[in-house]
């Protein structure tokens, strides 16, 4: 239990310390008003203080003098809150909010106030330690390189570069996140990943695949333009706090309905003007539900569905099965109350929608995202100030590091991992695709999707027999992840402990470090925090920021990107991998990184936005509109502040970026967008481009498919290449080259001329021919407690994906729901973030939640005999199982009950508290809600379930 100190007392002032004298003790505020002179007089009071107090004014040294104030970006969740560092001597001695900065406006939420704590924390690894019969011990930089490099090489030798699995990080900077892409390349394997896989997976996956881009469409400023809010699977209140200042401005000025549907009362559904309670798992059946009520009555917007939507009639006919009876029989929300909702969001356009994990983390979350997109699509609330879908991420750069490919079945900037991908990449690095080939050893694993971090557990467990690899995992690096974040944490044991090898390159110690109970071949590596280096970062709103250093390494940490370089001259592949990147010391020379990501990002745009852009805009935060987030006046003038991707072509272009996806209001050049050509130009015959839509001063007055030399030529615009970029475009695929290959620029440039995106001008797709499920179906989830619905909206059949066998059906099939009848759902607290290893190690957090504690409705606290502040079990259907206090409470309904997931240290009763390094355990342990989590995976991307399973809870 965190304790109070009390040896820290702050010394009194002298004014305190007279007045205290006099009375004896301490005295109230009446007493003090009246002794100070408010009732009799100054001068009374101050003769009653006694002699020495009243004193010839005398000049005081400045206590600002040395002070520097550094700029930074919080590294919590992805509003990209801005920190005001003040440093003396070297030495970080507070902190400030940016007050200049449009996204947090002065403003903190309680993670960001306490920053400073994370890099000065005294519970940080503070050296490299190996386990040593089940103890951790000190050991060198150079004997851990050495000693993991080795057994590295020795299993790659054994069974092959796909034996190591490189756990990546959102919690890198965007040049880190890079080189650890291109570093598990270069080690010869797609067997790497990072947070996004557990948290937006489904997101990108359904929104690119919906029109175009994976990402937020606006931003948090613009929700300021918004007439109506609907919030979904989100609750910005807790995951993003400076978020709902946002939110309160346009429900204040605009009197914006905010509508939350949730299966929980959260803190965001305490302001909402229509809270929605719905059963978890349901989401596309109330989306359908609402859509009914829209189509029934002709409300949706044809025009812009003629001009912009493929795919809309196949929609409707889904949406008609679900009328307000079948509705309400599947997610518990009466009729009425939809068509309230239904009638709000029409008569309030532009209205937004914003969602989060509650939304992604199902087995068919691809199909709750698209569902989102495709009611905005309706409503014609896309491309527009105020509409959008405001995706809310998680991690402070879990967009950047998603953009910068650390994922497992794409290259960066979402290339995906064609031969044509893989050669693009070769010319960016200047390296023989052969090189990178014979690294793999295999084209066709070079070129198929590694195993997700939702499945590193059954890479390590699965008979390698069933597996599209040819041996298991052997090897795990958890660079910057908390592995209680993910589920089945019963089975993580065990992979754990199988392993030949486990390393853990952290800041602070996580889970990682205690959860097995190995005695050997366990190594913490200490990481710097994000303050003790610099780098861009990019908000969920795709705009870009440059952190500065506040102070240099702590203890003997050591950046992400340093031990990046040690690792690849240890394997001997530096020289290749760092060819045009400036080493010194053994540390990468971070602008490099900048500038070689601006060589090779075309396909998002992550080309305009050079280190000295960046920077001049940290600089000239003031002035930015707090609303459009353009600058008015000032160096930066014109530009979007942060200049949100895409920023076309490069820096010496200036484009300013882009604020809203898909805006035609505006020409490309000055940030506005059609929906993207990715889908081909016909399907079945039908037109896939746009009609009689175009962006402001196109020389192309209707939709036309993405760019390419052929393309330049036939149009005749060629003649407006320079001769360098007709060379570089011949030198790549010659008329085939694209805008996405062409590493001159040029066919962006001459495209962006013309006033054209580059990507093309199509209709965004309502119906997804290449998923599972084209139009979007509500299924079941694995673990239902409504079996007399599973008939109806079954589960998939179990197959195959990203190298591992997959089950549904095989799991479904069984009755959970007699001796698990509650439904568990998870979600975060304001007082942590992810995992919870640093936040529950910063004292300034950790004493606001002691406890880990589950959320139960009255009615079944009482059924089961279980009294509020109790200890309880809770046991899911795989026998996982935790002890935790009981809060009772409605914010849950009857059969529903939550957790959250930031708790670690504790399992299945356990306290695990010894087993931390000596100095390094977190403040607050407890136990991890994934511990009774279960089994189920999103069909296209693997993104665990966490939202809607089943459980049993007992007095403990």
């Amino acid at each position: 239990m965190l304790m109070k100190k009390t040896g820290g007392r702050a010394a009194s002032s002298r004014m305190s310390r007279a007045l205290t004298g006099q009375a004896g003790s301490a005295i109230d505020r009446r007493t003090f008003l009246q002794r100070s002179g408010i009732t009799v007089g100054g001068l009374a009071a101050a003769a009653a203080l006694g002699g020495g107090m009243v004193k010839k004014a005398e000049a005081q040294a400045n206590p600002l003098a040395g002070i520097e104030t550094i700029r930074s970006v919080c590294t919590h969740c992805s509003v990209g809150c801005t920190v005001e560092a003040e440093v003396r001597n070297g030495v970080w001695i507070g902190q400030e909010p940016g007050f200049d900065s449009p996204f947090n406006l002065g403003s903190h939420c309680a993670k960001g106030a306490a920053v400073r704590e994370h890099a000065h924390g005294e519970r940080r690894l503070k050296y490299p330690m190996k386990l040593v019969n089940g103890k951790y011990q000190k050991i060198s930089w150079e004997q851990a390189i050495n000693e993991i490099g080795d057994k590295m090489l020795q299993i790659r030798q054994e069974s092959g570069p796909d034996s190591v699995y490189w756990l990546g990080s959102a919690k890198h900077n965007n040049e880190q996140a890079y080189l650890f892409r291109k570093f598990y390349a270069f080690w010869g394997t797609n067997n790497g990943d990072h947070q996004a896989r557990i948290c937006h997976s489904t997101t990108v996956a359904g929104v690119a695949n919906t029109w175009g881009y994976g990402a937020m469409t606006n931003s948090y400023n613009d929700i300021h333009n918004s007439r109506a809010i609907f919030v979904i699977g989100g609750n910005p209140a807790e995951a993003h706090p400076v978020s709902l200042l946002h939110l309160l401005r346009a429900k204040e000025q605009n009197s914006a309905p905010l509508i939350v549907c949730d299966p929980r009362f959260t803190r965001t559904a305490a302001h909402a003007t229509e809270y929605v309670r719905f059963r978890p798992g349901s989401d596309v059946a109330l989306i359908w539900g609402i859509l009914w009520h829209i189509f029934e009555n002709g409300w949706e917007d044809k025009e812009f569905i003629r001009q912009r939507v493929w795919g809309m009639e196949e929609i409707k006919a889904e949406v008609k099965k679900w009328n307000p009876e079948e509705t309400e029989r599947v997610t518990g929300v009466p009729g009425s109350q939809l068509r309230r909702v239904a009638r709000t969001m029409v008569n309030n356009r532009p209205g937004t929608v914003i969602w989060c994990m509650g939304g992604t983390q199902h087995t068919n979350g691809n199909n709750n995202t698209r569902a989102y997109c495709i009611l905005q699509l309706a409503l014609g609330n896309m491309g527009k100030a105020g509409g959008g879908t405001n995706i809310f991420r998680g991690h402070d750069n879990v967009q950047g590091a998603t953009d910068l490919g650390v994922l497992s079945h794409t290259l960066p900037g979402y290339y995906g991992l064609s031969t044509g991908a893989w050669k693009h990449w070769s010319r960016v690095w200047d390296v023989d695709y052969d090189y990178l080939l014979g690294r793999f050893g295999d084209k066709k694993l070079m070129e198929s999707s590694g195993i997700p971090v939702s499945r590193w557990i059954d890479g390590v467990l699965e008979d390698k027999a069933n597996m599209d690899q040819p041996e298991n995992v052997r090897a795990m690096v958890l660079w910057g992840h908390a592995p209680n974040s993910q589920t089945r944490m019963v089975e993580m044991k065990k992979a754990m402990e199988k392993l030949d090898l486990l390393v853990v390159v952290d800041p602070y110690p996580t889970v990682s470090a205690v959860l097995h109970d190995r005695k050997e071949g366990a190594y913490l590596l200490p990481a710097c925090t994000q303050f003790e280096t610099y780098g861009s970062v990019t908000a969920s709103n795709r705009s870009i920021q440059w952190r500065e250093k506040v102070v240099d390494p702590l203890f003997e940490s050591k950046t992400d990107h340093e031990i990046m370089y040690l690792f690849a001259e240890k394997f001997g592949m530096a020289d290749e991998m760092f060819k045009h990147i400036k080493v010194e010391n053994k540390v990468p020379h971070i602008e490099d990184v900048t500038a070689e990501i601006n060589k090779g990002m075309w396909t998002i745009g992550y080309t305009g936005q050079s280190p000295e852009r960046l920077r001049k805009h940290m600089a000239n935060q003031h002035t930015f509109d707090k609303t459009t987030l353009q600058a008015m006046g000032g160096p930066c003038d014109g530009d979007y502040y942060g200049m949100p991707w895409p920023s076309w072509g490069t820096p010496e272009m200036n484009h300013p970026g882009t604020p809203i996806l898909y805006d035609p209001s505006k020409p490309v050049s000055e940030g506005g967008l059609t929906f993207r050509a990715r889908f081909g130009v016909e399907r079945n015959g039908d037109n896939l481009l746009a009609v009689d839509s175009y962006s402001v001063n196109s020389d192309i007055k209707d939709g036309y498919p993405e760019f390419t030399m052929a393309m330049l030529k036939k149009l005749g615009w060629d003649k407006d290449l320079t001769d360098e970029e007709r060379k570089t475009i011949e030198g790549i695929a010659g008329d085939k080259t694209n805008w996405k290959t062409d590493l001159s620029g040029g066919i962006q440039r001459v495209a962006i001329k013309h006033e054209c995106a580059p990507f093309g001008n199509a209709k965004a797709r309502a119906v997804v021919w290449t998923f599972p499920d084209p139009v979007p179906l509500h299924r079941e989830p694995l673990y239902t407690s409504r079996r007399d619905l599973v008939a109806d909206y079954p589960t998939y059949e179990d197959r195959k994906a990203y190298r591992l066998p997959t089950l549904y059906a095989s799991i479904q099939k069984n009755d959970f729901s007699k001796d698990f009848p509650i439904i568990l759902t998870s979600g975060r607290l304001v007082e942590y973030e992810g995992g919870g290893d640093e936040t529950r190690s910063n004292p300034w957090l950790a004493e606001l939640q002691q406890d880990m504690f589950i959320e139960i409705n009255p009615r079944d606290a009482n059924n089961a005999g279980i009294r509020d502040g109790s200890m309880v079990w809770v046991t899911g259907p795989e026998n996982g199982k935790v002890k935790v206090k009981a809060m009772v409470t409605e914010r849950v309904g009857t059969g529903v009950a939550f957790m959250p997931f930031h708790f670690g240290g504790h399992f299945q009763g356990e306290d695990l508290r010894s087993k931390y390094p000596d100095g390094a355990d977190p403040y607050v342990l407890g136990e991890s809600t994934n511990t009774a989590q279960t089994y189920g995976y999103d069909s296209v991307t693997q993104m665990q379930e966490t939202k809607a399973t089943l459980c049993r809870i007992e007095p403990a």
